[in-house]
């Protein structure tokens, strides 16, 4: 299958540099079965049932981007995954000079040396402080690792809550489910009033979620690894719905990996479990558990774009992110929502 299939145009003023506010007052494209109709993400519960199943992903982001010294040079540092304790992948900036041995010294004592260059670019650091420390003091000094396609500048202490969903708890995320950043308290009760369920799983988001594919043939591609988690409780509310002929929707891509993952290895059922996915989901994939799937714009060429078309249907996808280009729809992780029937679903 060629990558060119899952590329498309888009004026870079579509582009979200910001969040909508209230958050819920976001644009929501309904794309259930054929039919397409906007709305604004507060009228969500007018799509649900009692009963319904929200799987909303519960992950918290860390604030990886750091900024320390290698000598005199100033470097920014974003870590993007955590190997042990204090080795980090991460992503230096400028980077093309940097050599193993090289040591970068941030505020606060904190010091990290370069164990390892990888080909992919980026770099293997080993910190000073234990992991505890070393998250304290991401707090303290790091900010919040934006995506590359938002070029303000992001050293800016609003988007410590601005990019994180009202639902995170557990730190390890790098990147937002960004799905789940247009729930407000006012929402939430709405939803709960009209009996629809709240069901927590987390995956802890990598920033392997904006790496382009570069294959041509897009089965080529190898997926990034990402911890997930779903617990007892969650795992009879998702099932104890199915079992009751009710719809479970995913908040995200994330959400339905882990549950399309935990349903592949179960024979389509859903337990408890921990550990990492990899689940490259691409158009012909057999989809187990998820119904519907609210997520936002994604980009060209992109894994999360390939999901999306195995979900809907490549054409409908297409067909939709090109109203929302006419309609002038915010695009990516700061921008509006979508939410799409399973094709051959209910």
């Amino acid at each position: 299958m060629d990558i060119s299939l899952f590329d498309y145009e888009l004026n870079s003023d579509l582009i979200a540099q910001r969040p909508c506010f209230p958050r819920d007052n976001s644009r929501l494209l309904a794309c259930l079965g054929n039919d397409i109709e906007d709305l604004r993400f507060k009228d969500l519960h007018t799509l649900l049932n009692a009963g319904d199943v929200l799987v909303i992903n519960n992950t918290k982001v860390i604030p990886t981007r750091l900024f320390g010294k290698r000598d005199k040079v100033n470097i920014e540092v974003t870590l993007h995954l955590n190997l042990q304790k204090n080795l980090w992948r991460t992503f230096l900036k400028p980077g093309r000079k940097c050599k193993e041995g090289d040591v970068i010294v941030f505020k606060n004592n904190l010091i990290a040396k370069v164990i390892k260059k990888y080909i992919e670019g980026d770099v293997l650091l080993e910190f000073n402080q234990n992991h505890e420390t070393l998250l304290k003091e991401l707090n303290v000094q790091g900010d919040m690792p934006l995506p590359p396609y938002i070029k303000r500048d992001k050293k800016n202490n609003s988007d410590k809550h601005d990019y994180q969903t009202i639902f995170a708890c557990n730190d390890g995320a790098v990147a937002a489910p960004t799905a789940g950043l247009h729930f407000t308290d006012e929402l939430i009760e709405k939803l709960d009033q009209k009996g629809v369920f709240f069901a927590p799983v987390t995956l802890h988001v990598g920033a392997g979620t904006f790496l382009p594919v570069k294959v041509k043939n897009i089965l080529e591609h190898k997926m990034h690894e990402e911890w997930g988690e779903i617990s007892e409780k969650t795992s009879l509310i998702i099932n104890n719905a199915i079992k009751n002929n009710k719809r479970i929707i995913s908040v995200g891509t994330t959400s339905l990996r882990i549950l399309e993952t935990v349903a592949k290895i179960n024979n389509g059922k859903i337990i408890p479990w921990s550990g990492s996915t990899d689940l490259y989901i691409t158009p012909g994939f057999n989809f187990k558990i998820v119904d519907l799937m609210i997520t936002n714009f994604h980009l060209p060429k992109s894994t999360l774009l390939m999901l999306v078309s195995a979900f809907h249907g490549q054409e409908k996808i297409f067909r939709s992110y090109q109203h929302a280009i006419r309609e002038k729809y915010r695009f990516f992780s700061y921008g509006d929502s979508c939410i799409f029937s399973r094709e051959g679903g209910n």
